[in-house]
């Protein structure tokens, strides 16, 4: 058997066997380098298992060689692929430009613990979304949710050891929740492999069990995805955390709990329940609704811009699980899409966050008064980001704000309210940015231009590349804009895959 046989499961061994490695490697920058590599290695290997997918063939692969159900089955299709890259590509970026970010936050000391747990929290995202068995994706995700508690705790902030437990009890009551109903389901069917169970739940005499189920995996995921209401655990954790860390999660952690949110009610249960399309309906859309309003304004009321980001970002999974709730090929391309074009948009933001702050002596946005001076290309990226966020002509936030109000349209008189509610959202996403803009351009700071600069030349290099990276991940925002080919076939062949399951 060849290498390119076994790239399902490197994808996830790579980052998960250099975790513990790394904390060997105590001299300065080599456990930084250590993790970049695994990233990297992770990356690439994504991309190789995308291009298997776009030819028509979808990857999988038999842990230990013993077939599904009866052993460990991995899989990667449309749908999985986006994540893979989503998760690598983020992880990758993040290490690649926050080396000076970090040194500025966590001491030498501690940063080989610090990458170890980066690596486990890739490890775990990644295992989730090849996996093809419930339990399995729920030993993925305690993993990947226990490295981000240490991730968000790593930092000097101490308001950032509340914001975790406030985390961890609500994510070990979501892991709990998601437990339950996989447990249900494997004693009505016995089996916990995903396709497996498909094809048992329709044996199973009485439904109720698997109706509960379905309703315990929908709450524990929608408070790992950070659906509203259910999201107070997201602001104060983006907040408190490492800079780089906050690129990290903000590009992907709520898109891995969506990605099996979805696998779960369209593979599992859509085909199964009967008017279970309907639930997930009127469950999600009013939901996605408010998200996308009250986040919004919540966002225009913050002063401290790595909150208001976080606002922002609730209401953005609102867009995702709108287009998802309309249950159409055109709503699902477009929630899907912008589950991609939103980790470039918010993963870039977040970077020029990681640059204004080496820069600023606090992020409120009194601040970030006359911070452009000090900062001009960071600040230029951060508005060009900002531009995909809003959703302008040419930028990847446009083209699944574009197709999402398509698929609204044809929703009749209740889309012509969803298209309302994306355009009035869009505009509170144009204000709470100038917001940011209106201070760092055209106001004046009290304090002397060079406070908050760093010192010392090599760290200043640092920054240089901190930028340099920055714009990368804003010239992706722009690319996917103009040539929206890859995400779109992805998103479209997934959206197929997940009504393909539908009766």
């Amino acid at each position: 058997m060849s290498v390119l046989a076994h790239l399902p499961a490197l994808v996830v061994i790579a980052p998960l066997l250099t975790s513990p490695l790394v904390l060997l490697l105590k001299p300065r920058g080599l456990a930084w380098l250590a993790a970049l590599v695994a990233s990297l290695a992770s990356f690439a290997i994504a991309i190789a298992l995308t291009t298997s997918v776009l030819e028509g063939t979808t990857p999988g692969y038999e842990m230990g060689g013993w077939p599904a159900p009866y052993g460990i089955g991995l899989t990667i299709d449309a749908l999985s692929a986006i994540v893979l890259l989503v998760v690598t590509g983020a992880s990758s970026f993040a290490l690649l430009a926050g080396r000076a970010s970090i040194d500025s936050q966590i001491a030498p000391a501690r940063q080989p613990y610090f990458y170890a747990a980066w690596l486990l929290a890739v490890a775990g995202f990644l295992g989730i979304a090849v996996s093809a068995d419930a339990f399995n994706i729920f030993v993925f995700m305690e993993i990947s949710s226990l490295a981000c508690y240490v991730l968000i705790a790593g930092g000097p902030d101490r308001r950032a050891l509340p914001a975790v437990f406030k985390y961890l009890i609500i994510g070990t009551v979501a892991a709990t929740f998601y437990l339950i109903g996989v447990g249900l389901i494997y004693m009505m069917t016995g089996t916990l492999a995903l396709a497996d169970m498909e094809s048992r739940i329709e044996a199973v005499a009485d439904q109720s069990p698997i109706l509960v189920a379905a309703g315990f995996i929908t709450i524990g995921l929608a408070l790992k995805a950070a659906v509203f209401p259910l999201h107070v655990w997201l602001p104060n954790a983006y907040t408190h955390a490492p800079h780089i860390v906050t690129v990290f999660l903000a590009a992907c952690a709520t898109k891995v709990a969506i990605y099996v949110l979805l696998r779960f009610d369209f593979f599992v249960f859509q085909q199964n329940l009967i008017g279970h399309e309907l639930q997930f309906s009127f469950f999600l859309l009013p939901l996605a609704v408010l998200a996308v309003l009250i986040a919004s304004g919540a966002a225009l009321a913050e002063s401290n811009l790595k909150r208001l980001l976080a606002y922002s970002s609730i209401a953005q999974i609102g867009y995702i699980l709108l287009g998802a709730s309309l249950v159409s090929v055109e709503g699902l391309t477009a929630g899907i899409v912008h589950l991609f074009n939103h980790a470039l948009a918010k993963g870039a933001l977040f970077l020029a966050v990681a640059g204004l702050a080496l820069g600023a002596s606090g992020l409120d946005l009194e601040d970030l008064r006359g911070i452009a001076r000090k900062r001009p290309w960071t600040m230029a990226a951060f508005v060009a980001a900002s531009l995909s966020l809003i959703g302008m002509p040419g930028t990847a936030g446009f083209i699944s704000k574009w197709y999402l109000i398509t698929a609204a349209i044809e929703q009749g008189p209740l889309g012509m309210v969803l298209v309302t509610v994306i355009v009035v959202s869009s505009l509170m996403a144009l204000a709470y940015i100038w917001r940011v803009v209106e201070p760092a351009y055209f106001q004046s700071s009290e304090t002397s231009s060079s406070a908050g600069e760093p010192a010392a030349s090599t760290r200043g290099g640092a920054i240089s590349w901190l930028a340099a990276v920055t714009w990368i991940a804003v010239a992706a925002n722009f690319y996917f804009g103009l040539q929206p080919a890859l995400p779109l076939s992805l998103a479209a062949n997934a959206a197929g895959l997940l009504l393909g399951h539908m009766p």
